[in-house]
């Protein structure tokens, strides 16, 4: 501690202060990292499961297509049963139908789908920017439609506009009129250039369905970790045998696989600053030693241990790390809070699906973090300490 907090002036304590610098920025990197991958995974797969829910339940012969159409009955003997269970959040209806719309200036394909009175409204109208949502008149299916901003940009429509979309059935062009009733964009381009909400019960109509059947349902859970254990308790235990459970990360396996790739980049981040940092305190570490030798040959002289200098020269670095995690810490969370608050890290939204950086603290993550980076310079610091066992006393004495 002495040696710590002496105030001498040397060529050591500039080492040091480059060392202590070093790891703050080491750390300050390693949490804004984490901040921001941990944030942008939450934000996109919220997005994901909030438009598709978490599980889908559908005919058995439906397997990984979002697109697949085989109806089934919606008065299932388990539907009350799995919207009571615990842990279940919302279970609702819905079915998909392509089409073509035709604009003012251009056609394009569209999959409507069709959704029910139970659809969760709360979160899909974060992203809605104009208009409102779908009425459902308990007499007849509404011509309300919801658009992505994207399609409406494309084909020149706004809210309040009427416009036909095309289907075709067994050879025959059918048409519909719909209505605008409001405008969503979600910044996910394989939604906002695809997909538009409509009543369930006009794709019923242009399926020629009956009034019972749905393409499937949704079902939205409290613990996204549990995505796995529910569809195996709900296939297992509530299911009947002509119907297949499946998670929208099987049906939807490139986006999440694109997501797991920002893992790799996290690590790799991670392990650089860490390298970064042990680099900086091994090299701090040796010329501290080199500049006390003398104090090392005093000290064995005396009948000091090799091992009780060690630990003194490594105690004396941990102390070093340590002032540098403080001030990285600091560093790292202000930034965090800057972003998350400020919003001053833009993205492009076509590439990250965000317009922003997401922040998404997680303090177990940071404390997780300083642990591990003080306990891993702390054990690659044995090894420089090594070079202590290799001063003679009689020499260092003879040297003064």
């Amino acid at each position: 501690m002495r040696i710590s907090n002496g105030k001498e002036k040397s060529f050591a304590s500039i080492i040091i202060r480059i060392a202590s610098l070093a790891v703050a920025l080491s750390i300050a990197v390693m949490i804004v990292t984490t901040a921001l991958i941990t944030g942008f995974k939450s934000e996109i797969s919220s997005k994901i499961f909030g438009f598709w829910g978490h599980l889908h339940i559908n005919a058995a012969n439906v397997y990984q297509n979002l697109l697949e159409i085989d109806p089934i009955e919606d008065n299932q003997d388990f539907y009350p049963v799995l919207k009571n269970m615990q842990g279940i959040k919302a279970v609702q209806v819905y079915a998909i139908q392509p089409g073509i719309v035709k604009g003012k200036n251009d056609l394009d394909g569209i999959f409507l789908k069709g959704i029910g009175s139970d659809f969760n409204w709360q979160f899909f109208k974060t992203y809605l920017q104009e208009g409102d949502i779908i009425s459902f008149p308990k007499e007849e299916a509404s011509n309300q439609i919801i658009i992505s901003k994207q399609t409406a940009s494309r084909l020149s429509l706004k809210t309040g506009d009427n416009f036909r979309l095309f289907f075709v059935k067994n050879g025959t062009m059918l048409k519909r009129n719909f209505k605008i009733s409001g405008i969503y964009k979600t910044g996910l381009e394989e939604y906002d250039s695809k997909f538009a909400l409509v009543d369930i019960r006009k794709v019923q109509q242009l399926q020629g369905w009956e009034d019972n059947q749905i393409g499937g349902y949704e079902v939205f859970i409290d613990d996204i970790s549990k995505i796995d254990h529910w569809a195996e308790v709900i296939y297992s235990n509530v299911l009947p045998p002509d119907l297949n459970v499946q998670s929208i990360r099987d049906k939807l396996p490139e986006i999440f696989e694109w997501l797991s790739l920002q893992d790799i980049n996290e690590v790799v981040i991670l392990s650089l600053m860490i390298v970064v940092a042990i680099i900086n305190m091994v090299t701090a570490l040796l010329i501290l030693m080199l500049e006390r030798t003398r104090m090392i040959g005093i000290l064995k002289s005396l009948g000091s241990s090799n091992w009780s200098i060690r630990r003194i020269f490594m105690f004396y670095a941990g102390i070093i790390a340590s002032k540098g995690m403080f001030w990285g810490n600091i560093i790292g969370v202000s930034i965090c809070l800057l972003q998350k608050y400020g919003h001053f890290i833009k993205l492009s939204e076509e590439n990250y699906y965000l317009n922003e950086a997401p922040i998404l603290i997680n303090f177990s993550h940071i404390l997780f973090l300083n642990l591990g980076t003080i306990l891993v310079i702390v054990l690659f610091l044995i090894l420089p300490t090594w070079l202590i066992t290799r001063i003679s006393p009689v020499r260092t004495l003879r040297m003064d």
